[in-house]
């Protein structure tokens, strides 16, 4: 068998087996990850496999993307950063010769390869990139030398900025059966049989030690020097933090050794004091910066000042000096003890000293009080004016009946008065008088009167209450205020000391000594002057009765006037009769007496008219004294109110009456309704309510912002509100219109309906080709149809479809073809492009298919292009793409087409995993010795 393996080696391989080196395949096995997955069974991992001996897209070794991408990426985790020697790369071949006639190349053209410690290519550095190769020139596999280290080794090719050179791809894949990454797999060696060591601290290149990077820390050409600077980390590109005293940080990880400076903290002391505090190890508090911003993080400064109640820099004293709130700005109250209110709020802790008050005790007591808490009173001060606060003295002096420095006392010693400084009179019992106005409680002693009994009795009264008279004194002088004698005598027809006895006996007079006339009734007369008390006989006069009634008077001492007599004639001198009746406006015997009843005139046969208050028309004229009732007007109330008033003095207006007619001359009433627009028992009201017209039963249409109609005519004033017309705004919009007087139009409703009068909006949905509440909006967003929910096909350009059917306006992308290009081509020869209009080929199809537009798969027996070939004669059925007899050869037949005959028993695949098994069971040494 061995013999077998080396007459393989040495026949055809034999220029491979002196090459073979001692780098090793890093990316076998690896985690590996691509931009998309054909199949289940063409995943990424399939690339690293170490298996890539059938390199068809189905044949289960080759990682395999969607189709029809700009874009495709594959990437292998190496598992941590290595020195890489050099990529190899499988591509895919559907095992047909790889030539320019190979469909798979122009997909090759163009792909990049990218070293990176991140997943992202954009971070690393691009190996290589293709912008050489055509379809006849590209090489397959291909070695690339990329002497790099890094963890992740990228594949890469895209189509996104064309035109590209021509035999390109449209689009992009990963088709890639097998990539093996070449390098030393032990970090900080270099050389073929990676058994060299890299220069301390250097990541070197892996053929010839030079420093490619240094390790994190340091720098230099050979990485012997350590950060400075305040730098650290790979390439010393990191700046360090602020650590305490300005030492350097740990020039690998940027921690600080002693810690950070005043307002930073972590590690690297690259952060700031936070959550109100400051200083060295934000140890320090400053929670009481305004707004609870934080301060300063190195010195606590506020720096928008404090919160209310506190003060200083750093915000961390509290008000003092008897101040508070914001900025310390405001003063204490008048605190009791003289101790500082509460910093914030400025509240007392202990209460107010005298005469102060509230929380703050800041208010001096008023409402007439003083002292500690406001609580004793002081409401005796002149004018009313308020106490000393705190001492309760009034600064003006008392009111009147008060005294003392607080107006608390009340006038004694018998004085009254402002200041006490009037005297009580004579009072009754010798009480004292009222402290205020000086009035007598229990009266006054006998001779005195008047509140405040200090006046004599006078107007010749005395005693007790002036209630005893003695006005008959002589002289007519006032008798004695306190017994009531007369000091002179007394008048006529008056005897005794207290002039308090009259003359009788029929006599009058000095002392009694003249007789009395003929008095009415026998009476004693008049005991001074004579006169009799009750006059005299009925037609007699005179002070003594002795003259007969004359000058229209009659009766007892003649006092009686005549009546007024018919001519203005004497009356009977005894009995008062009138001999020829009486003048106008009077009746009676003695014509003495005036008209009543609401009567008048002569004979008081005159009726009255209706005088305001019911009251009697004047007795003779029938005038009214004081107006008319309501309704009535003329001197004596008895014409009816007209012209459309009514009411007292017909001052009054109703002239809304229907018909025109008068109103009641009294209530105003109408008695048959009212005109058009108008309500009310009288007419007088406006229809409101948005009514309108006869009796305002007709409702106003709708008015632009709710107003009132006219209320006779019910037009709308301003107009109407959205979706109605009409002088009164009671018609709804129509005619496809909508909105504000009807002038916006509706959009395009499903079935040619009218849309809301006031909304536009459509209530059946749109036309198709529309969508919006209203309709108005043609579809965009590539949308088109019925409620805008078919999606525009591929037209060409991007240029969106018609908005009502589909179609596409200037034919479709390539690749789609149809009336709205959402049927995709088939499988054209060379990917053409097929027709737009019914995707039909211009030069056939691609291998593996057939039909007017390619889409139907070769029937079996046939394949290649347009299943113009017919299989192999002894395939058992053959692989519609290439021909190949992938199910098998007729007994006694194999090779790729079964076109050859068995001749020996090895085959070739047979060779191979001998050979292979043989190079990595055996040494070099063992294979050529």
């Amino acid at each position: 068998m061995y013999a077998v393996v080396l007459l393989v080696c040495c026949s055809w391989v034999a220029l491979l087996c002196p090459s073979v080196q001692a780098y090793e395949n890093l990316a076998l096995k690896k985690p590996a990850w691509q931009s998309s997955t054909e199949m289940s069974y063409n995943g990424a991992e399939l690339a690293v496999d170490g298996l890539y001996t059938d390199l068809s897209w189905d044949g289960g070794q080759c990682a395999w993307s969607v189709g029809g991408q700009t874009t495709a990426e594959w990437g292998v985790d190496l598992g941590g950063v290595k020195y890489i020697h050099h990529v190899f790369i499988q591509y895919a071949t559907d095992n047909w010769v790889w030539d320019e006639y190979n469909g798979y190349t122009g997909y090759f053209l163009g792909f990049s390869v990218y070293i990176s410690n991140t997943t992202n290519k954009e971070d690393g550095v691009l190996c290589f990139r293709d912008t050489i190769y055509t379809r006849a020139t590209i090489p397959n596999p291909v070695n690339i030398t990329c002497p790099y280290h890094g963890r992740y080794v990228i594949y890469y090719n895209n189509r996104t900025h064309p035109p590209y050179p021509e035999g390109y791809s449209y689009d992009v894949y990963i088709e890639l059966c097998e990539v093996e990454v070449y390098g030393c797999p032990t970090p900080g060696r270099y050389g073929e049989n990676c058994s060299l060591l890299c220069p301390e601290n250097c990541h070197c290149d892996v053929i010839d030690k030079t420093c490619v990077e240094c390790v994190p820390g340091y720098k230099g050409h050979l990485c012997y020097e350590e950060c400075g600077g305040h730098t650290y980390g790979l390439e010393c590109k990191q700046s360090c933090g602020n650590c305490s005293g300005g030492v350097q940080c740990d020039h690998e990880t940027g921690s600080c050794p002693k810690g950070c400076d005043a307002g930073l903290y972590g590690d690297k002391c690259d952060l700031e004091c936070g959550g109100h505090t400051y200083g060295l190890g934000c140890k320090q508090s400053c929670g009481n910066c305004s707004g609870g911003v934080q301060c300063d993080h190195v010195t606590g400064t506020c720096p928008n000042g404090c919160v209310a109640g506190m003060s200083g820099d750093k915000c961390d004293l509290e008000c003092d000096g008897h101040t508070y709130g914001l900025g310390c700005k405001q003063s204490c109250g008048n605190c009791s003890g003289g101790v500082q209110c509460d910093h914030v709020t400025g509240i007392c802790p202990n209460g107010c000293v005298a005469g102060m008050s509230r929380d703050k005790c800041d208010l001096e007591c008023g409402g007439h009080t003083y002292g500690l808490g406001c609580k004793q009173s002081c409401g005796n001060c002149s004018g009313g004016v308020q106490c000393d606060h705190v001492t309760g003295i009034c600064p003006n002096g008392c009111v009147a009946g008060m005294s003392g420095d607080k107006c608390d006392l009340e006038c004694g010693g018998h004085t009254y008065g402002l200041e006490c400084k009037q005297s009580c009179g004579n009072c009754s019992g010798g009480v004292q008088c009222d402290h205020e106005t000086g009035s007598c409680p229990k009266g006054c002693d006998a001779g005195l009167y008047g509140d405040k009994c200090d006046l004599e009795c006078g107007g010749h009264t005395y005693g007790l209450g002036c209630n005893q008279s003695c006005g008959n004194c002589s002289g007519g002088v006032q008798c004695d205020h306190v017994t009531g004698i007369c000091p002179n005598g007394c008048v006529a027809g008056m005897s005794g000391d207290k002039c308090d006895l009259e003359c009788g006996g029929h006599t009058y007079g000095l002392g009694c000594k003249q007789s009395c006339g003929n008095c009415s009734g026998g009476v004693q007369c008049d005991l001074v002057t004579g006169i009799c008390p009750n006059g005299c006989v009925a037609g007699m006069s005179g002070e003594k009765c002795d003259l007969e009634c004359a000058g229209r008077t009659y009766g007892v001492e003649c006092k009686q006037s005549c009546g007024n007599c018919s001519g203005g004639v004497q009356c009977d001198h005894v009995t008062g009769n009138c001999p020829n009746g009486c003048d106008a406006g009077m009746y009676g015997d003695r014509c003495d007496l005036e008209c009543g009843g609401h009567t008048y005139g002569l004979g008081c046969n005159q009726s009255c008219g209706k005088c305001s208050g019911g009251v009697q028309c004047d007795h003779v004229t029938g005038i009214c004294p004081n107006g008319c009732d309501a309704g009535l007007y003329g001197d004596k109330c008895d014409l009816e109110c007209g012209g459309h008033t009514y009411g007292l003095g017909c001052k009054q207006s109703c002239g809304n009456c229907s018909g025109g007619v008068q109103c009641d001359h009294v209530t105003g009433i109408c008695p048959n309704g009212c005109v058009a627009g108008m309500s009310g028992d009288k007419c007088d009201l406006e229809c409101a309510g948005h009514t309108y017209g006869v009796e305002c039963k007709q409702s106003c249409g709708n008015c632009s912002g709710g107003v009132q109609c006219d209320h006779v005519t019910g037009n709308c004033p301003n107009g109407c509100d959205a979706g109605m017309y009409g002088d009164r705004c009671d018609l709804e919009c129509a005619g496809h219109t909508y909105g504000v007087e009807c002038k916006q139009s509706c959009g395009n409703c499903s079935g040619g309906v009218q849309c809301d009068h006031v909304t536009g909006k459509c209530p059946n949905g749109c036309d198709a080709g529309m969508y919006g509440e209203r309709c108005d909006l043609a579809c965009g967003s590539y949308k088109y149809g019925v409620e805008c929910k078919e999606v525009c096909g591929n037209c060409s350009n991007g240029i969106p479809c018609h908005h009502v059917d589909g179609s596409c306006p200037s034919g479709c992308d390539a690749g789609a073809y149809g009336v709205t290009c959402k049927e995709s081509c088939g499988n054209c020869s060379n990917r053409d492009t097929c027709n737009d209009v019914d995707g039909s080929c211009p030069y056939g199809c691609d291998v593996g298919v057939y039909g007017k537009t390619c889409d139907k798969a070769c029937q079996s027996g046939r394949y290649s292009i347009s299943c113009a070939k017919a299989c192999g004669q002894n395939c058992q059925g053959c692989n519609r793409f290439n021909g190949v007899c992938e199910f098998g050869c007729q007994p006694g037949w194999t090779g790729t087409f079964c076109e050859k005959r068995k001749v020996f028993a090895m085959t070739m695949k047979t060779s191979r995993f001998l050979l292979n098994w043989w190079i990595f069971n055996r040494s070099s040494t063992e294979l050529f010795s």
